[in-house]
């Protein structure tokens, strides 16, 4: 029987992992379920599947935790220090899915113990990728990517020479507003920007994906993880959703990963790793769906590929300052304080002001310097909201 920890358990990710595991009856124990302000969701969990400890991330919902846990023998926790001790317990599979840059300890925690880490927070290879291997590397622990992109490419690398690979190519659906008038995005809501015509996913990424923002964090993720150069790999749009990535050979073919968008693919490939095991997912008609489109994405209407690439060649903390002004300016269009095509802008200010001041590229990364600069980074991009985009 496998242990396994769900971190982020009840969002999408989380909930589609679980439902997982509870198809597969006595392969698996839960050790912990962290989670934030979905306390019902989060104590439900944990009864049922008999977690060791389940932590909310928000201190002042401690006390209705421990209420719903009431007489059962499970762990009520809260916050971050809470987290990072829920991480500390032995396990031997661990779901990344905490949304944000808050996710990076936790991973960090778990490579250290020498766990398999199934990474669905992308945040964590964009801040810190560097460190996030080295780590890795230095303990014998596995990371598996739970994003379907870096799934797919995952698996098309399997049994492949790196060395004979020219590109890699991600695809993106575009989003909620794929089709709409570039005159119009200015004036579009953040209720409309979470309806994704294809994935069910949360709000904020869901956002992220109408912004591209959450492609361009999908680009850096790629350099980090496989190592490839930045002029390797590109983004297609793909509408349907059903072609994940591909990977280009130097003999001029390609191998694609195919599947309905439903990201239990990718979830449980990590989870079953390195068996392939029957999942409860749509198998696909290709006569029925008869075409798949792809096009060159349009960088006036997606800025933040165009500034993803800026951040890979510059490396060192570029990501993690790009994360953070993206994290604040995605805050700052769902308070209404921004417009939808306000927040490329921000974040582009910020990374030039810091790479000016703060030595960006710098060749070492701690976690401390991280840490200092997506705080240097939110301060920074709050100003530029204040003095320069505010509505």
């Amino acid at each position: 029987m496998r242990r396994v920890s769900i971190f982020g358990s009840t969002g999408s990710i989380g909930q589609n992992t679980l439902d997982l595991i509870r198809r597969d009856p006595g392969a698996f124990k839960v050790v912990a379920l962290t989670g934030g302000a979905n306390i019902a969701q989060l104590a439900a969990d944990a009864r049922e599947f008999g977690a060791e400890v389940a932590v909310t991330a928000y201190p002042e919902h401690l006390r209705a935790l421990q209420e719903a846990l009431s007489g059962a023998p499970i762990v009520a926790a809260a916050g971050p220090d809470a987290i990072l001790e829920a991480a500390d317990r032995p396990a031997d599979w661990i779901m990344s899915a905490i949304i944000g840059a808050a996710g990076l300890e936790p991973g960090l925690r778990a490579l250290r113990h020498g766990s398999t880490l199934a990474l669905a927070n992308k945040e964590s290879l964009v801040t810190a990728g560097p460190l996030l291997m080295q780590t890795a590397a230095a303990h014998g622990a596995t990371i598996l990517p739970v994003d379907s992109e870096h799934s797919a490419v995952f698996q098309a690398l399997i049994g492949e020479d790196h060395g004979a690979v020219e590109q890699v190519i991600i695809t993106a659906s575009g989003g909620a507003f794929r089709n709409t008038p570039l005159d119009v995005l200015k004036d579009v809501t953040p209720d409309q920007a979470m309806r994704h015509p294809n994935w069910s996913m949360g709000a904020r990424i869901t956002i992220d994906s109408a912004s591209m923002f959450n492609k361009a964090l999908e680009l850096i993720e790629t350099k980090e993880f496989f190592g490839f150069a930045p002029d390797q790999i590109s983004a297609v749009l793909h509408p349907e959703s059903i072609v994940h990535a591909l990977v280009g050979f130097s003999d001029g073919g390609f191998m694609a990963h195919l599947g309905a968008p439903d990201m239990r693919h990718a979830i449980g490939f990590a989870l079953h790793h390195p068996e392939r095991r029957a999942l409860p997912v749509q198998r696909m008609d290709l006569a029925k769906i008869g075409q798949l489109n792809f096009a060159t994405p349009d960088e006036t209407r997606w800025p933040a590929l165009r500034l993803a690439r800026e951040v890979m060649q510059i490396g060192g903390l570029a990501g993690a300052a790009f994360n953070a002004a993206k994290e604040r300016a995605l805050d700052a269009f769902i308070a209404k304080e921004i417009r939808f095509t306000d927040m490329a802008p921000v974040v582009e200010t910020t990374i030039n002001q810091l790479s000016l001041n703060s030595g960006l590229s710098s060749a070492q990364i701690t976690l401390d310097m991280v840490r200092e600069m997506d705080h240097l980074a939110r301060i920074r991009a709050k100003e530029v909201i204040e003095t320069t985009h505010a509505a």
